[in-house]
């Protein structure tokens, strides 16, 4: 089992009526890429700042590479936080901000950056407050794989880059890591074109944890299942249903938990079809289900993710 470098135990965040976080517990290995997914105001951008040291819990013990993480020089020079809405200071182009990364992050490869920056089409020599917003992602999305940071999280950066620019990141940050391994969180809706490169994915909603758990044993925690209503409605009951979606006298099912190969034979023999679950689909489900749950629930306090609002350079200082 690899090293655990997060240690986060029944942490919970509360800004007035605002529950951000509610008795969050977690851990983060060393040398992992996770998904941290969840709808927005779900509370992961307000996790990812308390672990960087730009938030506060209001509850709860962080531990960060075995240490508190707040003015903790040791901690924070090992971290390394990109946000979407990155704020640099006004005169500033690429080529300073990445001079200013390679003095915080002593990992940093400047050659990297320099091939990504090429890779990427970036401007080095304009100001940032005239880049576009892909540009501007691109500023970030090179400064987080060439800081190398022990831990890195990108916090949906790359939303605002094209396509192409986005399966560019993805291709370097796993040739990056394969070479380099060091902890990575990526925070995404885009969660279809980032479900390969995970290895354990955590999904947040409403400030709680709903699955902890390695990608693959969650691609394989949901099944859809269709056919004649009658033969479905037989052969699913007694387990639970995500999601239901009927025509005529057609029914398709998503059924939580994974099928036996008995259970496989029996809907095969019964002219059943069954179809993988995506990651995407999953998440959606899970966190749907739950929200209606918490929907019943009129004594639960409002839950938002209020660190969203803020922002701060990339350096986690």
């Amino acid at each position: 089992m690899s090293k655990p470098i997060v240690q986060v135990s029944n942490v919970s965040c509360v800004y007035r009526d605002i529950t951000a976080l509610d008795g969050v517990s977690l851990t983060l290995e060393q040398d992992k890429i996770y998904g941290l997914l969840g709808r927005n105001g779900a509370g992961k951008t307000t996790l990812m700042s308390i672990l960087t040291a730009q938030g506060f819990a209001s509850s709860g013990e962080v531990r960060v590479f075995g240490e508190q993480p707040y003015e903790n020089e040791n901690v924070l020079s090992r971290i390394c936080f990109i946000r979407e809405s990155q704020k640099y200071p006004d005169d500033f182009k690429p080529v300073h901000a990445f001079k200013a990364a390679a003095l915080f992050y002593k990992n940093w490869d400047q050659e990297f950056a320099a091939q990504l920056a090429l890779e990427f089409a970036l401007p080095m020599k304009r100001r940032i407050k005239k880049l576009s917003r892909g540009q501007l992602s691109a500023v970030g999305v090179i400064i987080g794989l060439a800081s190398r940071a022990e831990l890195t999280f990108f916090d949906e950066p790359y939303l605002g880059l094209d396509a192409v620019a986005r399966q560019l990141f993805y291709d370097r940050l796993l040739a990056d890591y394969a070479q380099f391994p060091r902890t990575i969180v990526l925070s995404s809706h885009l969660i279809d074109e980032v479900a390969n490169l995970l290895e354990h994915v955590i999904i947040i909603d409403n400030g709680r944890i709903l699955v902890d758990d390695d990608a693959e044993n969650i691609r394989g925690s949901a099944v859809t299942i269709a056919g004649i209503g009658a033969q479905v409605e037989s052969f699913a009951a007694g387990r639970t249903v995500l999601h239901r979606e009927s025509l005529g006298a057609l029914l398709s099912l998503t059924l939580d938990g994974a099928l036996s190969a008995a259970e496989r034979r029996e809907a095969q023999d019964l002219g059943l079809e069954l179809r993988p679950v995506s990651l995407q689909q999953i998440v959606i489900r899970k966190t749907l289900d739950a929200g209606a749950s918490l929907g019943n629930d009129s004594s639960l306090p409002k839950t938002q993710d209020p660190a969203t609002k803020k922002t701060r350079m990339g350096a986690s200082r």
